[in-house]
């Protein structure tokens, strides 16, 4: 029988998953309608993500990673600029 955690941290990998899928099916997508219709699929399970996310942090079954310096920010938001200036 699963536990409360294991429930919870295999609903949020399915999760994430799902939302890289929309992700790239979306990017991909050229019919307006069906697009849009991915979009709201993906929000709603961003939204699920979400809850699930805060609810697994509140009982202690996820540990999200430290908290990234300021400088390693810094470092990080003028790489991705340089490389959007490239393109």
């Amino acid at each position: 029988m699963f536990q409360d955690k294991e429930m919870v941290n295999d609903y949020l990998a399915g999760l994430n998953a799902s939302l890289t899928g929309y992700a790239n099916v979306i990017a991909q997508t050229n019919n307006s309608a069906l697009r849009q219709t991915l979009i709201q699929l993906r929000n709603r399970d961003e939204s699920r993500q979400w809850t699930l996310y805060s609810y697994a942090l509140q009982r202690g079954h996820y540990k999200p990673a430290a908290p990234a310096s300021k400088e390693v920010i810094q470092q990080l938001r003028t790489q991705l600029m340089a490389e959007q200036q490239q393109n």
